[in-house]
């Protein structure tokens, strides 16, 4: 018998690194239902079960090839440990999954310990916080209050000031707020604002068939009627904060995850590792009935794959099928997938709707009646806003590059739901459309991967534009087929091929000259096998009678660093200067040679900037030489990720990847933040040009001449021959095009302050 389907990896992992809270709420699913199995729990989780959590967690990072892994600290209260118990825990983790992958902390807590000592630590470690929150005074504490029935109001906005402090910011995750129907929903929602929270997330109260949520006066659907009247206010306030529950129903109606399993059918790829060391399925499972999380493991005894396979997970993993025949026949269950598990629980099983069923299905409707704008809003323009200061740090910001790659793959995301959003109803990009959308539940990470490629934004802005993209709608079916290929997941489309060429963004071009315009069939086999057929030719991609029709993207690899070499995507041709050809490989060859070289450059002269390329860079294009000149390159304006550059040494390559990203950086920001103030059109002098400027040309200048600037300081301090006089060339173009922009007073508040953090680390080179 052959073995069944790998189980899905998990890349979620909630620790409860203690299981005791300072809090007395009345409504917690931990202490107050079914389950009470933290009575038998130790308080705190020992440096032993930590240990062997943390291997487990590397260990299946690493069989799984995860790009990343996140781990949530929760409890119980979390804070409880105390900051150095805290501080070990954090290091062991990273100790542990760090060297095998990307790990993102976070923790949930209700803040009430939360002081300047914990957030020095917390932002040491990066480590995002969530904090609970029931909005004013009087709806906060109807539930959530300590022991001695004492309010925990005023100690919960406490930490919410410290986590508003510039220094702090960044790690704020967003308010988490449990709906209660007997408090006014605009009050509420007015309190969680105030704050100025980076997210607001409200939860339904846990409740089953067996133990009904209260429905006060006539009842019906009063969740929804809640819920519908905090929409209408925030959708006529302009979205002013991202809101999950109402995010997640605009992406679910366009066939996209909703990144929670309070809805929608996404598998469930989480689980909770107990003080004692105890795999679990989510919390919410603690309220149907005792031992209901349980799944019989320990991280003593059983790895994550364990997990991921067990019968216990694989039932929430059923999608649609493992719906009750009720949910299956519901119009909206696309978008509700049942609600969560927990909440379709009654008599034994879980074969129910979800208990808030007419809630849900009543608040689906409206939101799909009354939709926003399809784009993603702008972020608020936040003066204290950390994101700012980091990305003007001379010396590159990881994590602030990361902030800029979840905005784009968001805009991405929108872009291409607003190209499916014109087709017909059949023919290729329906059909892709609908395969992509189908992927992104159980490939979400090869989605990611190639939507994440410079280009595949390029051709969607052509294609909304009108401009004459040179595939058209139909490239979703290419972009689709590119997934399934990443993911090894079978699929067969019809995919367009223009000039005698099909193309598979980030994976390389089948040749069908025979074809011209017109379109072929791909098959994606298991583990990403690929066939092609169009009309007599059949090209089997890997078969070495059919490479000569395979033109596969290569890629520059150097340590630490794997970038695409994409001389192949037609949409690549978006920079100020053309791209070069499909290159032999003897020039594909040396261009990996120098790549490698530079990359060790950019690392030794510069390591917060190479930290910032690892987050961002995803392709290099090569470009034609225009002449004989000193060597060229190029970013567009919608290919974040993308740098384009003649073939040039490694020294002169290592400066112009530090140069170009600085542009698609600030082409990000550009996306997110007005820093140019449109009203006051004024043309600057620079001494790089000799046509006077407009200020966001300008603005885009100071900030790559900058980093040029600090990559000839280093240069200089080795007394490398002739780094001197470049190194004062650029600081004095930067530091005197920063003061015309300052005179010409042309930015946005937003823009000023990133101007002055530019100027700031300028003002502190030596002349």
């Amino acid at each position: 018998m052959s073995p069944g389907p790998a189980p899905r990896a998990l890349t979620e992992f909630v620790l409860k690194v203690h299981s005791r809270c300072d809090l007395a709420c009345d409504h917690c699913y931990v202490y107050e239902h079914a389950d009470q199995s933290w009575r038998r729990r130790p308080a705190r989780m020992t440096p032993e079960v930590l240990g062997a959590a943390a291997d487990r967690i590397a260990e299946h990072a690493a069989a799984h090839d995860l790009p990343r892994v996140s781990v949530i600290l929760h409890g119980g209260e979390p804070l409880l440990l105390g900051p150095e118990r805290m501080r070990r825990l954090l290091a062991d983790l990273r100790a542990a999954v760090a060297p095998v992958t990307e790990l993102r902390l976070g923790m949930q807590t209700n803040g009430v310990l939360l002081s300047e000592r914990f957030c020095d630590l917390l932002a040491e470690y990066d480590v995002a916080v969530g904090v609970s929150l029931d909005g004013d005074r009087a709806a906060n504490d109807r539930h959530r209050r300590f022991r001695n029935g004492t309010s925990s109001h005023d100690r919960v906005l406490r930490a919410l000031a410290l986590l508003r402090r510039p220094a702090y910011r960044r790690l704020w995750s967003g308010l988490l707020c449990t709906v209660d129907v007997r408090n006014d929903p605009l009050a509420v929602y007015e309190a969680l604002l105030a704050e100025g929270p980076p997210r607001i997330d409200f939860l339904l109260p846990h409740a089953t068939w067996d133990s009904p949520p209260p429905r006060p006066g006539a009842g019906g659907a009063a969740y929804a009627g809640w819920l519908r009247a905090v929409y209408d206010r925030w959708r006529a306030d302009g979205r002013p904060v991202p809101v999950r529950l109402f995010d997640s129903l605009r992406s679910t109606a366009g066939g996209g995850p909703s990144g929670t399993e309070w809805l929608g059918l996404d598998p469930v790829d989480l689980a909770v590792i107990e003080t004692d060391g105890e795999w679990e399925q989510a919390d919410s499972l603690k309220t149907t009935y005792d031992g209901a999380p349980a799944t019989g493991m320990t991280v003593f005894t059983h790895s994550a794959d364990d997990v991921a396979a067990s019968p216990e997970l694989a039932r929430r993993r059923a999608g649609r099928a493992g719906l009750s025949d009720e949910c299956r026949r519901c119009p909206v269950v696309d978008q509700c997938g049942g609600g969560l598990f927990a909440h379709r629980y009654g008599d034994g099983h879980f074969d129910h709707p979800s208990v808030y069923c007419v809630d849900l299905k009543e608040l689906i409707v409206h939101v799909n009646e009354n939709p926003v704008a399809s784009a993603p809003a702008p972020l608020a323009a936040d003066p204290t806003d950390d994101l700012i200061d980091r990305l003007a740090a001379s010396t590159g910001d990881r994590s602030a590059v990361r902030r800029l790659v979840e905005a784009q793959t968001a805009i991405v995301r929108a872009l291409l739901g607003a190209v499916a959003g014109g087709l017909p109803g059949t023919g290729p990009g329906a059909d892709g459309w609908a395969a992509l959308t189908d992927l992104d539940r159980h490939a979400p990470e090869s989605v990611a991967r190639v939507t994440a490629h410079p280009y595949v934004r390029a051709w969607a802005v052509e294609c909304l534009a009108g401009t004459g993209a040179r595939y058209g709608a139909d490239y979703l079916a290419a972009i689709a087929a590119a997934v399934a290929r990443d993911a090894g997941t079978p699929l067969r489309l019809a995919v367009p091929v223009r000039a005698g060429r099909l193309h598979l963004p980030t994976a390389g071009t089948v040749l069908l000259p025979e074809v011209g315009d017109g379109t072929a069939e791909v098959h994606v086999g298991p583990g990403g096998s690929l066939r092609v057929t169009a009309g007599e030719v059949t090209v089997r991609v890997g078969t070495a009678g059919d490479e000569p029709r395979w033109q596969p993207t290569r890629t520059l690899a150097a340590d630490d660093l794997t970038v695409l070499l994409e001389d192949g995507d037609p949409h690549r041709d978006c920079h100020r200067l053309p791209a070069a050809g499909r290159l032999d490989d003897a020039t594909a060859a040396r261009w990996a040679t120098t790549f490698a070289a530079a990359w060790s450059t950019v690392r030794d002269e510069t390591p917060g900037h190479a930290e910032e390329l690892r987050a961002g860079l995803r392709a290099l294009v090569p470009l034609r030489r225009s002449g004989a000149g000193a060597s060229e390159a190029s970013t567009a304006r919608q290919a974040f990720g993308g740098v384009a550059a003649t073939e040039t040494d490694a020294g002169s390559l290592a400066v112009l990847l530090v140069h170009e990203f600085q542009h698609s950086k600030m082409n990000a920001l550009l996306d997110l933040y007005d820093l140019v103030d449109g009203t006051r059109p004024a043309g600057i002098t620079v001494g790089w040009r000799p046509d006077p400027r407009p200020p966001e040309a300008v603005l885009h200048g100071i900030y790559a001449h900058a980093a040029v600037a600090d990559i000839w300081r280093v240069r200089a301090d080795r007394q490398v021959d002739g780094a001197q006089a470049v190194y004062r060339r650029y600081r004095d173009w930067t530091a005197e095009a920063i003061g015309a922009l300052e005179r010409a007073d042309a930015l946005t508040p937003v823009g000023s302050r990133l101007l002055r953090q530019v100027a700031h680390s300028v003002a502190r080179w030596p002349s």
